[in-house]
């Protein structure tokens, strides 16, 4: 038992120590610009953008290839931020400011289809088959992937009503 216990310890020593020198050998640095831009974009990792995640549309605008309007749940706020960090000029002409957006389902005439839960990025629709769907509020990005797939269309983007729980503290504008 203590020779299986020293052998296996020794050998994941060895390993750890392997594993730990081939880390700093085979670093690849990453773009600093990439992760300044991720830092800017909202990290709901919806989708909406024709990106895989925030991280996919960043790396895009760093080497040029996406218009920094590309993310609709940031809206103008952060298409300026983004136009600021890259230095670009941006025309907001047909962008619109976006507000808080949450999915809500009209369980009268939900049909429990599951095909809503099955294309949410975040799990933010929870249901079974043949049972009526609800959707977390916390959870929910309002990518609108859900709305598409509905075949009954129960599922509506609505704005999220301001009331005592959800009202939020705006940050203020930079002066530019």
């Amino acid at each position: 038992m203590i020779a299986a216990l020293t052998s296996l310890t020794i050998l994941g020593a060895f390993l750890g120590l392997v594993l730990g020198i081939a880390a700093r050998v085979f670093k690849v640095e990453g773009n600093p610009l990439t992760a300044e831009l991720i830092a800017i974009l909202p990290g709901s990792q919806c989708g909406q953008c024709g990106f895989p995640g925030c991280a996919g549309a960043a790396q895009a605008l760093a080497e040029g290839r996406a218009p920094v309007t590309l993310c609709p749940p940031g809206g103008r706020a952060v298409a300026l931020a983004l136009a600021a960090k890259l230095g670009t000029e941006v025309n907001l002409a047909g962008m619109k400011d976006a507000v808080p957006m949450m999915a809500e389902v009209q369980e009268e005439i939900c049909i429990g289809c599951t095909r809503c839960f099955k294309v949410c990025p975040t799990d933010a629709i929870v249901g079974a088959a043949q049972q009526i769907h609800s959707v977390f509020r916390e959870a929910c990005t309002a990518c609108g992937k859900c709305e598409e797939v509905c075949p009954t269309e129960s599922i509506k983007l609505q704005p999220i009503l301001v009331t005592l729980q959800s009202w939020r503290w705006h940050k203020p504008v930079e002066a530019a």
